[in-house]
């Protein structure tokens, strides 16, 4: 895992600099909540991590409920 300190308006590159997979930026910071915009083709999905959970466990269910073939 890579930690890093940003400030408001400062950027992250995501892959090659050059044609980057896509960019997080710091959009705002007030007291202890932070803003961060993401900015990758529609075709990567972002997900926050209680979404990205929700996804994984109905996997299952949908699985189960797929017919036969």
């Amino acid at each position: 895992m890579l930690v890093i300190t940003r400030r408001e308006g400062e950027e992250v590159v995501i892959g090659d600099p050059r044609n980057p997979i896509g960019v997080v930026r710091i959009a705002s910071i007030k007291g202890d909540r932070v803003r961060v915009a993401f900015d990758f083709p529609r075709a990567i999905d972002v997900h926050r991590r209680e979404v990205a959970d929700q996804i994984i466990a109905a996997e299952p269910a949908i699985a189960a409920a797929a017919p036969a073939s």
